[in-house]
């Protein structure tokens, strides 16, 4: 357990572009417009030798019961009740509002120790908002400007007892056994060092296919926000996960649309922050709607995954609706077959995630692909394939009238996996002959559903005696 900040406040007084600072990178997407965060963001943040976790989260509301806006502030709500110290920014060109007091009086009530911190008080413009914040009743306020990185070192000052009762706190909880205390017996090996890293799984699909709703149920809790309004999701937000003794990171993404209907600034940023999730995720997870399966925004999203390496998996979500579910199956996998040909037999769970029928397929099933896309040939056994293949189907004539020969092949790296195929000279071996060695590897090495790589080199071949 680590101590942790919530960063609370009214919308655009300047909290994520805080939360930037202190993690060191624009993880939360920063806009003037007011409201663009609206999920818990959660990073580590440091400020000098103070390492602990942040929460950055939707700007406080007074909202009517069951709107978006109520929703949200429940996940503020929650983040405060979660953290071990919250704080708490005004706007100090603006000065104190109605909305800061009604916050600041709710602040109050909870147990949780807060900072006042006056945001936007660069040079002296803020003074008087810094000034004018005593009177709500939290202390002394911090002139700070998120955006300049002025006044951390009164921040640090404000944070460090905090910090140092909440670790306290944390120590005298913990219930650890020595009986309990693993002892290393050795060096890991590189498998042991895969195996306890974290596995990243980026969850995307088109607007209101059930995103947020699946990883709510995986977690067990409303930990995202949710409702029958698309577009619900902006930032990819990461969430640390176990599951069968394993660590996964799942990252919940904005919906995308075809770039030709993006009009906003806003939904830019939100689309680009999601291809972000996808490159440095290792599985995606394409949710689909199933009374709207595989549509062509569906199939450019699968190539996008493809052609960033990451291992892939189909997941047809309200699989409760379909009627007949044995010829809507089929249709996506004869759908995948035609228009994804560059990776045969991507897996395809049906599940639902309202109800939590078939969620339990999903696991199971990323474990494997994921597995599959760190798989690694021996070289012997590569070399022998290679033989087989090329007496069966000899490489094609080359411009100069010779045929084109294929001396070894190497596997040079997985994630996904990557063959070098080394010839006598640098011409390039025609596609229509690449996906023929492709399909050979898949059918050879079991590596269906994966990308693969092939990229071709000249040089002699080390193992010939010649």
């Amino acid at each position: 357990m680590t101590f942790t900040l919530a960063i609370v406040g009214r919308p655009n007084v300047g909290k994520s572009t805080l939360f930037n600072r202190l993690v060191g990178k624009r993880l939360a997407i920063v806009d003037d417009t007011p409201g663009v965060t609206r999920d818990r963001r959660e990073g580590d943040g440091v400020l000098a030798e103070l390492e602990f976790r942040l929460f950055d989260t939707a700007g406080l509301e007074d909202a009517a019961p069951g709107s978006l806006e109520a929703r949200m502030r429940a996940q503020t709500e929650h983040a405060v009740d979660d953290a071990d110290a919250v704080l708490f920014m005004i706007d100090g060109r603006v000065g104190v509002t109605p909305t800061d007091e009604l916050f600041a009086r709710w602040l109050r009530t909870r147990s949780t120790p807060v900072i006042l911190a006056v945001n936007k008080c660069e040079g002296s413009q803020g003074e008087s908002g810094r000034l004018d914040a005593y009177r709500l009743g939290l202390g002394e306020p911090i002139g700070i400007s998120a955006e300049h990185g002025e006044g951390l070192s009164d921040l640090y000052d404000a944070l460090a007892p905090h910090y140092q009762a909440g670790l306290d706190r944390i120590a005298a909880a913990s219930t650890d056994d020595e009986d309990d205390i693993f002892v290393d017996s050795g060096e890991e090996t590189d498998d042991e060092i895969v195996a306890a890293r974290p596995i990243q799984i980026a969850i995307v699909g088109r607007p209101n296919a059930g995103k947020s709703t699946l990883v709510n149920r995986l977690l067990g809790e409303d930990r995202m926000l949710t409702g029958p309004e698309a577009g619900i999701t902006r930032d990819a937000i990461s969430t640390p996960w176990e599951w069968g003794g394993r660590q996964f990171r799942l990252v919940d993404t904005a919906g995308l649309r075809k770039q030709a209907r993006v009009y906003e600034k806003l939904e830019h940023l939100s689309v680009n922050d999601t291809f972000r999730a996808i490159q440095y995720a290792q599985v995606v997870i394409l949710v689909l709607d199933a009374d709207q399966p595989l549509e062509r925004q569906d199939l450019t999203i699968a190539r996008k995954v493809v052609e960033e390496g990451r291992a892939l998996v189909i997941c047809v979500n309200k699989w409760d609706s379909v009627k007949d579910r044995e010829t809507a199956l089929a249709q996506v996998r004869d759908r995948l077959q035609t228009s994804l040909q560059q990776v045969r037999g991507v897996p395809v769970v049906t599940l639902s995630a309202l109800t939590g029928r078939g969620v339990d397929k999903l696991l199971p099933t990323i474990v494997k692909i994921f597995d599959l896309w760190n798989a690694r040939v021996p070289t012997g056994a590569l070399n022998r394939w290679l033989k087989e293949m090329l007496e069966g189907h000899p490489p094609p004539m080359g411009s100069h009238g010779k045929r084109l020969s294929v001396r070894y092949a190497t596997q040079a790296k997985s994630r996904p996996p990557t063959f070098i195929l080394f010839s006598s000279t640098a011409t390039k071996l025609p596609e229509s002959y690449l996906r023929y060695l492709t399909n050979g590897l898949r059918d050879s090495f079991g590596l269906d559903g994966i990308p693969i790589r092939i990229l071709t080199r000249s040089g002699k071949n080390p193992f010939s005696k010649d």
